[in-house]
């Protein structure tokens, strides 16, 4: 493992991300707000950070449908919200040229929908703990990468395990999602970035490939798209 990025996700949290980025040489961040946090976005706070030399993407930001309010009214006023906050982090991104890291669950046709209406494509992106929705897949050629995490370990994942062969080989990258979805066989505990080696065995397994050449691909396909 060569380089970490802390991808944001509460802007709270960002003077954190930046401490440890100035500390270590080999941490970088991203400025965003997780669609649970979208009453939080401020375009000021995140343009703050985001000249920064260590901020290399936007995100965490994207569309998440799965804890909506019941009231249908609300539920409405929500993915509205969610919607314009996803929108005005892809313009930011376009206007300082960073990929995106893209947060999307239980809401694949609106995501995919906006992504295209705003060309996000310009400056690509990574679909952060790709959630195995074949209709997703077609935005590889859009400039989009296919993040995969502990998920893939779980007995559970076969869907994902079913998906992982369609994705071109330089789209895929490998992630943690600390410190959730902890890759087996220490799932249940918190997750950390040692633990990719796990993901990248699985990948390997399911791909028919020697696990230095999943780690070699996707390691360059994260600093390409990074662009570190």
């Amino acid at each position: 493992m060569s380089n970490i990025i802390i991808p944001a996700a509460d802007i709270n949290d960002l003077p954190k991300a930046v401490v440890l980025a100035e500390k270590y040489p080999e941490i970088y961040f991203s400025v965003g707000v997780h669609p649970y946090h979208i009453d939080e976005y401020s375009e000021i706070i995140l343009e703050s950070y985001i000249n920064h030399p260590k901020c290399i993407a936007i995100g965490e930001c994207g569309l998440d449908y799965y804890r909506l309010p019941e009231d249908e009214s609300e539920k409405k006023a929500n993915i509205q919200l969610q919607k314009e906050v996803f929108i005005a982090q892809i313009k930011l991104a376009k206007k300082w040229n960073k990929p995106l890291i893209i947060h999307i669950r239980d809401a694949s046709n609106d995501s995919k929908a906006i992504l295209l209406e705003y060309n996000a494509g310009v400056v690509g992106g990574v679909l952060h703990c790709f959630n195995a929705d074949e209709q997703l897949l077609s935005l590889a050629k859009e400039n989009f990468y296919f993040g995969i995490g502990g998920v893939v370990t779980f007995k559970n994942a076969k869907k994902l395990v079913n998906v992982l062969s369609k994705i071109p080989l330089d789209r895929l990258v490998l992630e943690t999602d600390a410190p959730y979805l902890t890759p087996e066989p220490f799932r249940g505990k918190r997750n950390e970035p040692l633990y990719t080696k796990y993901i990248a065995s699985k990948v390997s397994d399911i791909l028919a490939m020697s696990i230095e050449e999943v780690e070699e691909i996707t390691t360059e396909n994260a600093k390409r798209l990074f662009k570190i």
